[in-house]
Protein backbone atom coordinates (compact mmCIF):
# COMPACT_ATOMS: atom_id res chain seq x y z
CA UNK A 1 0.00 0.00 0.00
CA UNK A 2 1.45 3.32 -0.95
CA UNK A 3 2.71 4.98 2.08
CA UNK A 4 1.17 8.50 1.11
CA UNK A 5 -2.52 7.14 0.48
CA UNK A 6 -1.87 5.14 4.44
CA UNK A 7 -0.43 8.38 5.71
CA UNK A 8 -3.65 10.68 4.51
CA UNK A 9 -5.99 8.18 5.82
CA UNK A 10 -4.34 8.18 9.03
CA UNK A 11 -4.19 11.94 9.10
CA UNK A 12 -8.53 11.74 8.39
CA UNK A 13 -9.72 9.77 10.67
CA UNK A 14 -7.31 10.79 13.58
CA UNK A 15 -9.32 14.45 12.61
CA UNK A 16 -12.49 13.17 12.68
CA UNK A 17 -11.99 11.48 16.35
CA UNK A 18 -10.41 14.79 17.80
CA UNK A 19 -7.44 12.82 18.07
CA UNK A 20 -8.83 10.88 21.44
CA UNK A 21 -9.48 7.46 21.83
CA UNK A 22 -12.90 5.54 22.35
CA UNK A 23 -11.95 3.59 25.58
CA UNK A 24 -12.99 0.10 25.61
CA UNK A 25 -15.81 -1.66 22.91
CA UNK A 26 -18.64 -2.66 24.68
CA UNK A 27 -20.00 -4.70 21.97
CA UNK A 28 -23.63 -5.17 21.49
CA UNK A 29 -24.37 -6.92 18.31
CA UNK A 30 -28.12 -6.84 18.56
CA UNK A 31 -28.48 -3.06 18.98
CA UNK A 32 -26.48 -2.28 16.11
CA UNK A 33 -28.37 -4.52 13.85
CA UNK A 34 -31.19 -2.42 15.03
CA UNK A 35 -29.42 0.22 13.40
CA UNK A 36 -29.71 -1.82 9.94
CA UNK A 37 -33.12 -0.66 9.68
CA UNK A 38 -31.40 3.03 9.25
CA UNK A 39 -29.81 1.65 5.59
CA UNK A 40 -30.77 0.09 2.41
CA UNK A 41 -29.70 -3.40 2.61
CA UNK A 42 -29.23 -6.31 0.22
CA UNK A 43 -26.64 -8.21 0.17
CA UNK A 44 -24.37 -6.76 3.05
CA UNK A 45 -22.26 -7.12 5.63
CA UNK A 46 -21.41 -4.39 8.49
CA UNK A 47 -18.37 -3.48 10.72
CA UNK A 48 -17.69 -1.68 13.68
CA UNK A 49 -14.78 1.04 13.37
CA UNK A 50 -12.64 2.93 15.63
CA UNK A 51 -11.15 5.85 13.55
CA UNK A 52 -8.99 7.29 16.09
CA UNK A 53 -7.13 3.77 16.58
CA UNK A 54 -7.97 3.04 12.71
CA UNK A 55 -9.31 -0.78 13.74
CA UNK A 56 -12.19 -2.28 12.12
CA UNK A 57 -13.15 -3.65 15.50
CA UNK A 58 -15.66 -5.84 14.76
CA UNK A 59 -17.07 -7.47 11.60
CA UNK A 60 -20.39 -9.79 10.54
CA UNK A 61 -20.03 -13.04 9.26
CA UNK A 62 -21.74 -12.10 6.07
CA UNK A 63 -18.54 -10.79 5.05
CA UNK A 64 -17.87 -14.64 3.77
CA UNK A 65 -21.16 -14.35 1.67
CA UNK A 66 -20.81 -11.05 0.17
CA UNK A 67 -16.79 -10.67 -0.52
CA UNK A 68 -15.50 -14.44 0.12
CA UNK A 69 -13.32 -12.98 3.57
CA UNK A 70 -13.04 -14.42 6.82
CA UNK A 71 -14.10 -12.02 9.29
CA UNK A 72 -11.04 -12.03 11.33
CA UNK A 73 -8.95 -11.02 8.08
CA UNK A 74 -10.67 -7.99 7.02
CA UNK A 75 -8.52 -5.19 8.57
CA UNK A 76 -8.55 -1.82 8.02
CA UNK A 77 -5.02 -2.22 5.42
CA UNK A 78 -6.74 -5.19 3.84
CA UNK A 79 -9.47 -3.26 3.02
CA UNK A 80 -7.60 -0.53 1.73
CA UNK A 81 -5.49 -3.06 -0.60
CA UNK A 82 -9.11 -4.41 -1.94
CA UNK A 83 -10.27 -1.02 -2.92
CA UNK A 84 -10.14 -0.58 -6.90
CA UNK A 85 -7.19 1.30 -7.43
CA UNK A 86 -8.78 3.90 -9.59
CA UNK A 87 -11.50 4.80 -6.64
CA UNK A 88 -8.86 4.88 -3.90
CA UNK A 89 -8.20 8.62 -4.54
CA UNK A 90 -11.79 9.15 -4.77
CA UNK A 91 -12.55 7.35 -1.77
CA UNK A 92 -9.69 8.93 0.55
CA UNK A 93 -11.41 13.01 -1.34
CA UNK A 94 -14.88 11.63 0.40
CA UNK A 95 -13.79 9.96 3.67
CA UNK A 96 -11.63 14.03 4.04
CA UNK A 97 -15.11 15.38 2.98
CA UNK A 98 -16.62 13.13 5.38
CA UNK A 99 -14.52 14.21 8.60
CA UNK A 100 -15.17 18.17 7.25
CA UNK A 101 -18.77 17.63 7.58
CA UNK A 102 -18.79 16.02 10.74
CA UNK A 103 -16.15 18.46 11.98
CA UNK A 104 -19.25 21.35 11.64
CA UNK A 105 -21.77 19.98 13.28
CA UNK A 106 -22.92 20.77 16.90
CA UNK A 107 -21.66 18.11 19.44
CA UNK A 108 -25.84 16.84 19.49
CA UNK A 109 -26.13 16.15 15.88
CA UNK A 110 -22.79 14.38 15.28
CA UNK A 111 -25.22 11.45 15.83
CA UNK A 112 -28.00 12.46 13.58
CA UNK A 113 -26.81 11.76 9.63
CA UNK A 114 -25.39 8.89 8.00
CA UNK A 115 -22.33 9.24 4.93
CA UNK A 116 -23.28 7.68 1.94
CA UNK A 117 -21.27 6.54 -0.74
CA UNK A 118 -20.29 3.77 -3.67
CA UNK A 119 -16.94 2.31 -4.56
CA UNK A 120 -15.62 -0.86 -6.28
CA UNK A 121 -14.04 -3.60 -4.05
CA UNK A 122 -12.08 -6.84 -4.90
CA UNK A 123 -13.55 -10.34 -3.83
CA UNK A 124 -11.27 -12.73 -2.58
CA UNK A 125 -11.94 -14.71 -5.95
CA UNK A 126 -10.13 -11.47 -7.80
CA UNK A 127 -13.58 -9.93 -8.99
CA UNK A 128 -14.79 -6.45 -8.18
CA UNK A 129 -18.06 -5.53 -7.25
CA UNK A 130 -19.60 -2.36 -6.56
CA UNK A 131 -21.22 -1.42 -2.81
CA UNK A 132 -22.51 1.30 -1.23
CA UNK A 133 -20.73 2.26 2.28
CA UNK A 134 -23.30 3.63 4.64
CA UNK A 135 -21.76 4.78 7.82
CA UNK A 136 -23.34 6.48 11.16
CA UNK A 137 -22.16 7.57 14.77
CA UNK A 138 -22.39 5.02 17.64
CA UNK A 139 -20.06 6.87 20.31
CA UNK A 140 -19.25 10.45 20.48
CA UNK A 141 -18.24 12.58 23.59
CA UNK A 142 -19.41 16.08 25.06
CA UNK A 143 -16.96 17.82 22.21
CA UNK A 144 -18.59 15.40 19.23
CA UNK A 145 -15.57 13.34 18.32
CA UNK A 146 -16.22 11.08 16.42
CA UNK A 147 -15.48 7.70 18.53
CA UNK A 148 -16.55 4.91 16.55
CA UNK A 149 -19.02 4.27 13.30
CA UNK A 150 -21.12 1.51 12.56
CA UNK A 151 -20.58 0.70 8.78
CA UNK A 152 -22.83 -1.00 6.28
CA UNK A 153 -21.16 -2.72 3.03
CA UNK A 154 -24.17 -3.14 0.21
CA UNK A 155 -23.51 -5.29 -2.70
CA UNK A 156 -25.23 -3.04 -5.54
CA UNK A 157 -23.39 -4.08 -8.57
CA UNK A 158 -26.99 -4.84 -9.58
CA UNK A 159 -27.91 -1.56 -9.58
CA UNK A 160 -25.18 0.36 -10.62
CA UNK A 161 -23.01 -0.16 -14.02
CA UNK A 162 -21.34 3.58 -14.35
CA UNK A 163 -18.42 4.21 -12.51
CA UNK A 164 -19.70 7.97 -11.07
CA UNK A 165 -19.08 7.78 -7.40
CA UNK A 166 -21.61 9.96 -5.01
CA UNK A 167 -21.14 11.44 -1.71
CA UNK A 168 -24.10 12.33 0.05
CA UNK A 169 -25.29 12.84 3.75
CA UNK A 170 -28.43 11.76 5.07
CA UNK A 171 -30.47 13.62 8.20
CA UNK A 172 -31.72 11.42 11.03
CA UNK A 173 -34.78 12.45 13.19
CA UNK A 174 -35.47 15.24 10.87
CA UNK A 175 -32.20 17.03 10.14
CA UNK A 176 -32.07 18.25 6.37
CA UNK A 177 -30.42 15.72 3.90
CA UNK A 178 -27.20 17.17 1.33
CA UNK A 179 -26.77 14.93 -1.99
CA UNK A 180 -23.60 14.68 -4.36
CA UNK A 181 -21.72 16.44 -2.67
CA UNK A 182 -18.46 17.80 -4.23
CA UNK A 183 -15.74 16.42 -2.17
CA UNK A 184 -12.26 17.93 -0.94
CA UNK A 185 -9.54 17.26 -3.01
CA UNK A 186 -7.16 15.15 -0.70
CA UNK A 187 -4.92 13.78 -3.00
CA UNK A 188 -4.42 16.14 -6.83
CA UNK A 189 -3.45 14.25 -9.56
CA UNK A 190 0.16 15.25 -10.64
CA UNK A 191 0.34 16.69 -14.56
CA UNK A 192 2.58 14.34 -16.52
CA UNK A 193 5.64 15.45 -17.15
CA UNK A 194 7.35 13.20 -19.71
CA UNK A 195 6.17 11.77 -22.79
CA UNK A 196 5.41 8.12 -23.16
CA UNK A 197 8.43 7.84 -25.50
CA UNK A 198 10.50 10.45 -23.03
CA UNK A 199 9.85 8.21 -20.55
CA UNK A 200 11.28 5.41 -21.86
CA UNK A 201 14.48 7.58 -22.81
CA UNK A 202 14.61 8.67 -19.34
CA UNK A 203 14.44 5.15 -18.17
CA UNK A 204 17.10 3.89 -20.35
CA UNK A 205 19.40 7.07 -19.75
CA UNK A 206 19.27 6.09 -15.92
CA UNK A 207 20.27 2.47 -17.45
CA UNK A 208 23.19 4.33 -18.38
CA UNK A 209 22.54 3.77 -22.05
CA UNK A 210 24.17 5.85 -24.53
CA UNK A 211 22.48 7.76 -27.26
CA UNK A 212 23.15 5.10 -29.64
CA UNK A 213 22.12 2.05 -27.40
CA UNK A 214 18.53 4.11 -27.02
CA UNK A 215 18.47 4.47 -30.82
CA UNK A 216 19.08 1.06 -31.47
CA UNK A 217 16.92 -0.29 -28.97
CA UNK A 218 13.76 2.06 -29.78
CA UNK A 219 14.21 1.55 -33.22
CA UNK A 220 14.56 5.62 -34.33
CA UNK A 221 17.44 7.82 -35.11
CA UNK A 222 20.26 9.33 -32.81
CA UNK A 223 19.25 12.87 -33.94
CA UNK A 224 16.05 11.69 -32.53
CA UNK A 225 17.34 10.32 -29.18
CA UNK A 226 19.14 13.37 -28.96
CA UNK A 227 16.10 15.77 -29.35
CA UNK A 228 14.34 13.73 -26.60
CA UNK A 229 17.51 13.88 -24.21
CA UNK A 230 17.38 17.75 -24.95
CA UNK A 231 13.97 18.27 -24.10
CA UNK A 232 14.09 16.12 -21.04
CA UNK A 233 16.84 18.17 -19.82
CA UNK A 234 14.92 21.22 -20.43
CA UNK A 235 11.94 20.18 -18.87
CA UNK A 236 13.48 19.07 -15.31
CA UNK A 237 15.78 22.53 -15.39
CA UNK A 238 19.12 20.22 -15.40
CA UNK A 239 22.15 20.85 -17.63
CA UNK A 240 23.54 17.38 -17.83
CA UNK A 241 22.79 13.36 -17.25
CA UNK A 242 24.26 13.93 -13.44
CA UNK A 243 21.77 16.42 -12.83
CA UNK A 244 19.52 14.26 -13.95
CA UNK A 245 20.19 11.54 -11.87
CA UNK A 246 20.23 13.38 -8.72
CA UNK A 247 16.85 14.95 -9.69
CA UNK A 248 15.15 11.29 -10.55
CA UNK A 249 16.57 9.80 -6.88
CA UNK A 250 15.26 13.03 -5.18
CA UNK A 251 11.53 12.95 -7.26
CA UNK A 252 11.52 9.07 -7.33
CA UNK A 253 11.55 8.62 -10.88
CA UNK A 254 14.50 5.57 -10.41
Amino acid sequence: MDKLILDNAQKIWTEIAQYKTPGDLKLEIELYKKLINIFNVGEYYYMVFNPPEMVIEYTSPSIQEVLGYMPDEFTLNHLMEIIHPDDLPFFLDFEATVTDFWSKLPPEKVMKYKSRYDYRIRKKNGEYLRILQQIITIQSDEDGAVLRTFVVHTDISHLKKDNKMVLSFIGIDGEPSYVDIKPIRQLQPQRELFTKREKQVLGLMFENKTSQDIARLLNVSKSTIASHRKNILKKTNTHNVLDLLRLGLEKGWI
